[in-house]
């Protein structure tokens, strides 16, 4: 089992930068993949990006490419997401995903074993 906690979310003015924090506690020796997504009211739950946790490779969604970045400390068992440029499009709760079995696919909700409770962002105009 993995557990994963997600933080660092809250109110931001258009423009603004968030940094969100997901700390992986349990067995994370199994993980494989993390990733971001969020879910805005009444949309499904939308693909942010992605982590190969044993190497450096990154995945972006189309909504935020180019204004986020994903990064991890494994020795902390922590991964980040660091957002620039919010608009109030951005604004939804975001989870954090993790992986243990191996996938090509990391944009899918079904390629994700553990999720977190998630995080609100809230981007005013």
């Amino acid at each position: 089992q993995v557990q994963l906690v997600e933080s660092g979310g809250g109110l931001v003015q258009a423009g603004g930068s968030l940094r969100l924090s997901c700390a992986a506690s349990g067995q994370t020796f199994s993980i494989l993949t993390m990733g971001w997504f969020r879910q805005a009211p009444g949309k499904e739950r939308e693909f942010v990006a992605a982590i190969r946790w044993n190497a450096r490779r990154t995945y972006y969604g189309d909504s935020t490419k180019g204004r986020s970045t994903i990064s991890k400390d494994n020795a902390k068992n922590t991964m980040y997401l660091e957002m620039n440029s919010l608009k109030p499009e951005d604004t939804a709760v975001y989870y954090c995903a993790a992986a243990q079995v191996p996938r090509t696919v990391v944009a899918e909700v079904g390629g994700y074993d553990y999720w977190g409770q998630g995080t609100q962002i809230t981007v005013s105009s």
